[in-house]
């Protein structure tokens, strides 16, 4: 895919001159105007450069609170709420950072739910696919980080609760957990140093995702975009120049997630949140019912299903690491679901699983929730440990297409 036709003719003297030097504009132009697209893309296929406006909306935004909020002990809720209160453009910039994290789970959940539905995990794109869980890693690491400094009661106490995991690795190696808690919290308990260690981190771990985003894209116009019909491009008819056609495309949706976004923002900036994290974080008051936000509900949900400390934190980390197994796991040699029937119908048992874990994730962990929680972890785990390994052996693929051009526009058409 990355050997297309180089169209770019470079016009003028300093382009000539530049294009000699350090062709960048051709590299661009090959890269994200010229590159050949499937012809099928659906509206589905735009999340990736939501995704990219999300990152450059909560990178830009977080410089600029970086600037005014400070992170001390004393003075970290009282920050945050000056900086909505007395800071010029504040009661936009700090909402826009804060629903900006939710949107931007929002958009990668979308995004690698597609990937699951259209096998686009499936060879070629297995280290395109790995480097994808390497960012939803490091998105989850930088918004708990990023949750812990606004420093209210659920900050702190999901800080606390979560932290305090990692102890469990006692059981494992005698005295390593409570080395680890130690070093997190940088000291006996949460206090400043975890605050300042944590805001750290929250600013380093973007540029990260930077680095691994530009990876993922270098894998992408290698092996080129899957399709819903999981075809690769035979012929050029197959497929259509990046741009005006796809960028067209991806800008009218995201002119439409723009608007959901900004109604979030201007019209209910808490709603995302939790209510406890407008008071201010007291060692000495535990709130009633501790939960993360609510893009971690799932795995939250794992990890109070299981009764073992160790095995909960194993679960709920093993529920995220079993994605980056997902290329070999899955044995059809048909990438789209569109086409497996059997196939379809546990993929929406196991998006309605997720949406049920979420659910239970933020109610308290007891009774018939419990167990409910346990039902849906064990569906979760057996629709990639037994589902894609041994469902191909009996399912029989619908009839595809001979092409994508023909998904499109017919058989026997020209």
């Amino acid at each position: 895919m990355s050997s297309h036709e180089d169209t770019y003719e470079p016009k003028g003297r300093v382009s000539k001159w530049m294009d000699e030097r350090l062709p960048i504009a051709r590299m661009m132009h090959g890269q994200f105007v010229d590159f050949p697209t499937p012809r099928n893309l659906n509206y589905l296929w735009t999340f990736g450069g939501i995704l990219t406006f999300c990152l450059v909306v909560q990178i830009a935004s977080g410089i600029v609170l970086a600037m005014h909020y400070i992170p001390a002990e004393s003075m970290a809720f009282d920050s945050v709420q000056h900086i909505k209160r007395d800071v010029n453009y504040g009661w936009l910039i700090q909402p826009l950072h804060a629903v900006g994290a939710s949107m931007f789970f929002i958009a990668v959940y979308i995004h690698i739910f597609r990937g699951l539905y259209y096998g686009s995990y499936k060879e070629p794109r297995e280290v395109l696919w790995i480097l994808g869980v390497l960012i939803f890693l490091v998105m989850m690491a930088t918004g708990f980080l990023g949750y812990t400094l606004p420093w209210g009661q659920m900050s702190f106490w999901g800080v606390t609760v979560i932290t305090n995991l990692f102890s469990s690795l006692d059981e494992v190696i005698p005295g390593l957990g409570t080395a680890v808690v130690t070093w997190l919290w940088g000291g006996y308990s949460v206090s400043g140093a975890t605050l300042t260690r944590f805001f750290s981190l929250h600013y380093l771990l973007p540029f990260v995702l930077c680095g691994l985003v530009a990876l993922h894209i270098w894998a992408l116009h290698v092996a080129g975009q899957n399709n819903p019909t999981g075809l690769d491009i035979k012929t050029k008819s197959d497929s259509l120049p990046m741009s005006p056609y796809a960028v067209s495309k991806d800008l009218f949706a995201l002119s439409v997630f723009i608007m959901l976004f900004a109604w979030f923002v201007f019209f209910a900036p808490d709603y995302l949140g939790h209510a406890d994290n407008y008071i201010p974080a007291n060692a000495l008051v535990t709130p009633a019912h501790i939960v993360p936000e609510w893009y971690f509900l799932p795995f939250y949900a794992i990890l109070r299903a299981i009764p073992s400390k160790l095995g909960g934190v194993i679960a709920m980390f093993g529920a995220i690491a079993v994605l980056a197994f997902v290329p070999w796991l899955d044995t059809s040699r048909v990438r789209s679901a569109r086409y497996r029937p059997y196939f379809k119908w546990f993929f929406w048992l196991f998006a309605f699983t997720c949406l049920a874990l979420g659910y239970l994730g933020s109610l308290p962990a007891e009774g018939i929730y419990v167990m409910w929680a346990r039902i849906f972890t064990a569906y979760y785990f057996a629709f990639f440990l037994l589902v894609m390994p041994f469902l191909s052996l009996w399912e029989t693929p619908t009839q595809m297409p001979g092409s994508i051009s023909e998904a499109v526009l017919g058989k026997g058409s020209k």
